[in-house]
């Protein structure tokens, strides 16, 4: 994902102040140096950037250190609240009209991705609010414009409103919005066309388009991979279309994530929503402070939480808690689970999200391996049902079988079976309070992973049994130990975190 250079190049700065019993000037100047270059080299635009860093030495330079706080959290908890500032501070909600349709208005150039985040916003509002909106295709320009935008109208059950190409978009909008009107719905969506470059031609157009449709939204559509350049564009539209939020796409690509520090502060226009992947599910709500969170490695607790929640429904999630309570989990509740897992996204991405992670060697480079997933779930499904509900009857002749079933080795099964029941134990021990019996057991410390990754769901004040367990099903992805004391301290920030958020909702 976007960052995760930046996370890096973070984290080897903020390593130099551990064992620093007191800051210095010549500490502070050090670090937002190294800052500095991590964020020009993260395509960050250099006014931006230059504001971040005098802000930073300003605060840090000469502060007090709490006596909670070491020198290297100090500086990091500084940098998180100015990171989280120059990121919009805090959440922009979409705007909503007090008479129906809320028109929203999509702007951006071409390729951006505004057609398939109408999809993606159709759904969510669909979703969220059991809205019922209404597409409209005004982009006549770019070919098979008009197709995509129906073919994922068909996909979410969305109807779309065109006229082919021949016809010019302030009228396709103009009847749009009649039609709208007419059979009440409540959204209207506005496709609207993009060029490779912006032109007067095009400008013009939209300025059309907004003086008719009056849009309550004007959401302008970047690709987080264009860098500074997308900075620049939305300045542009701005200045033309005084745009009402922003919407990143392609955060989850090979991208510095350099627009996302940058357009907020340049434009003073919140980032509302980013695109973190193809499927039309793989929509975000922009939350400054997670993000911020997230490049400085520090997790983002309440984004997994809310991604899980949204995959399981609570009895399902009760029911498994107190499977792992009992220690009675078994491989029909491991299959169970992990095609719930890889329903919230990608796994590497999902883990990345885990307070703590960062502080594993080589956490920044996780990458699961799909297929070794698939071979987990091939060993499983060639047991028979009484052998995936009763783990324990798996003999020697029975293994050699599965192997053979499945396609896999003996040693390949003993392997998974043996990192399930370490699972188990720790589940077991998570859900009923000793972490401490449990770790000490271990001599202190994590294992590798799989079996490294504790259940979610034992984390009572974050989210009940609503996070799904994620330890048996990764394998030879991670390596390194996270001893008792670091994973402790990642359980009570993710906590603190989760209760700080709960009271800003009351």
């Amino acid at each position: 994902m976007a960052f995760e250079n930046l996370t890096e190049r973070l984290q080897g700065v903020f390593k130099n102040l551990r064992g620093k019993k007191k800051i210095t000037e010549n500490d502070v100047l050090e670090i937002t140096k190294e800052i500095r270059v991590a964020l020009l080299e993260a395509d960050v635009a250099l006014p931006v950037v230059k504001k971040f860093i005098r802000n930073i030495r300003t605060r840090a330079i000469g502060v007090e250190v709490s006596e909670a706080l070491q020198p290297a959290q100090q500086v990091i908890k500084i940098v998180d609240e100015e990171l989280t500032a120059i990121l919009g501070g805090g959440e922009a909600e979409l705007a909503k009209s007090p008479k129906i349709p809320t028109i929203i208005m999509m702007a951006g150039l071409q390729g951006a991705g505004k057609t398939t985040f109408a999809g993606k916003l159709a759904k969510r509002l669909k979703e969220t609010e059991n809205a019922r909106p209404l597409m409209i295709a005004a982009d006549v320009y770019r070919p098979a414009a008009i197709e995509q935008l129906k073919t994922v109208g068909s996909q979410i059950d969305v109807p779309v409103y065109d006229e082919g190409t021949d016809v010019n978009p302030v009228e396709i909008v103009r009847n749009g919005l009649a039609l709208a009107t007419e059979k009440r719905h409540d959204y209207v969506l506005i496709d609207t066309a993009g060029r490779l470059e912006i032109d007067e031609k095009l400008m013009n157009e939209l300025v059309q388009i907004k003086d008719l449709a009056q849009p309550t939204e004007i959401l302008l559509v970047v690709d987080a991979m264009t860098g500074q350049v997308a900075a620049d564009v939305a300045k542009k539209f701005n200045e033309t279309l005084e745009i009402t939020g922003v919407i990143i796409t392609k955060l989850d690509g090979d991208t510095r994530g350099g627009a996302a520090l940058s357009i907020r502060e340049i434009t003073g226009k919140p980032i509302k929503f980013v695109g973190t992947g193809e499927k039309l599910t793989d929509l975000e709500v922009f939350y400054p402070d997670r993000m911020s969170s997230r490049i400085l490695g520090m997790g983002d607790m309440l984004t997994l939480i809310e991604k899980a929640q949204s995959q399981y429904d609570e009895v399902q999630s009760a029911k498994m808690a107190e499977k792992m309570r009992e220690n009675t989990f078994d491989f029909n509740d491991f299959i169970e689970q992990l095609d719930q897992v890889q329903s919230m996204g990608p796994l590497d991405e999902i883990m990345k999200m885990i307070p703590g992670m960062s502080e594993i060697p080589g956490a920044a480079n996780i990458k699961v391996d799909e297929k070794d997933i698939a071979r987990k779930r091939a060993i499983v499904l060639s047991m028979t049902p009484e052998e995936r509900a009763n783990p324990d009857i798996l003999s020697p002749s029975r293994r050699r079988r599965i192997a053979a079933g499945s396609g896999n080795t003996f040693i390949e099964v003993n392997k998974l079976i043996k990192q399930f029941n370490e699972s188990k134990k720790m589940m077991s021990g998570l859900m009923n309070g000793d972490m401490g019996a449990m770790l000490g057991g271990m001599g202190g410390q994590m294992p590798n992973m799989p079996g490294g990754m504790p259940d979610m769901s034992a984390l009572g004040d974050m989210g009940g049994a609503g996070m799904p367990d994620m330890s048996a099903m990764f394998g030879g992805g991670l390596k390194g130990k996270v001893g008792k004391m670091a994973m402790t301290a990642a359980m009570k920030r993710a906590q603190k975190k989760m209760k700080k958020g709960k009271k800003k909702k009351k």
